[in-house]
């Protein structure tokens, strides 16, 4: 997961900083959402981008063999960690066989980047 994170920060950063002129895209969860779906989509995983579950919605759910991985992204000081948590989007995958991570991602506005990515193991 930490290769991982160094991967998305490196393409955030070279998203061009004219793209940002003139506009606020980089304060809309739905800006940094679109280019994590883009970068996954091209890699061929199954995801599931607006996840349904009885609780809410998952940002974004990967599934990779045996590994459920289910990302929420926030582009406030909220941790989406907790709303995970809370919210128990987990419940849906949870089968003897399958490892689930939960991972918060914030995006900080004025850099146009992850400012944070935290992860754990559900157990």
């Amino acid at each position: 997961m930490q290769a991982f994170r160094e991967n998305l920060h490196a393409l955030y950063a070279g998203i061009p900083y004219s793209h940002f002129t003139n506009n606020n895209i980089c304060r809309y969860e739905g800006y940094y959402a679109s280019v994590f779906y883009a970068c996954l989509a091209s890699l061929g995983l199954r995801i599931i981008p607006e996840d349904i579950t009885n609780r809410g919605r998952i940002d974004f759910t990967v599934l990779i063999e045996n590994r459920v991985y289910i990302f929420e992204f926030k582009v406030t000081k909220e941790d989406p960690l907790k709303q995970i948590r809370e919210k128990k989007y987990f419940e849906k995958y949870l089968q003897p066989e399958k490892e689930i991570i939960i991972a918060g991602i914030t995006f900080d506005e004025e850099e146009r980047n992850i400012s944070s990515m935290e992860w754990e193991t559900v157990v």
